[in-house]
């Protein structure tokens, strides 16, 4: 079995209200490594065995029509094992 992991980010020009309020919470509580933070989303999709070059290109596929919206927004995909 293995993980195709899908990283979904807002494009660097779109605002991210979520990530600055994360990032102004941070030193409130102590925390003072972080000079930017961006939220996003992750989806994991289990295959059975190795996934190939067809099953990779579906999860693409998907991601841009399903999981991520491309107008604002990338993505990476990736396997995990």
């Amino acid at each position: 079995m293995a993980t195709i992991v899908v990283d979904v980010m807002l494009k660097p020009e779109i605002l991210d209200p979520q990530g600055k309020a994360v990032a102004a919470a941070l030193p409130r509580l102590g925390f003072a490594f972080a000079t930017d933070v961006r939220q996003g989303k992750r989806f994991e999709i289990t295959v059975e065995g190795d996934p190939t070059e067809a099953q990779l290109a579906e999860v693409r596929d998907a991601a841009e029509k399903l999981l991520s919206n491309p107008v604002i927004e990338n993505f990476t995909v990736r396997v995990e094992k």
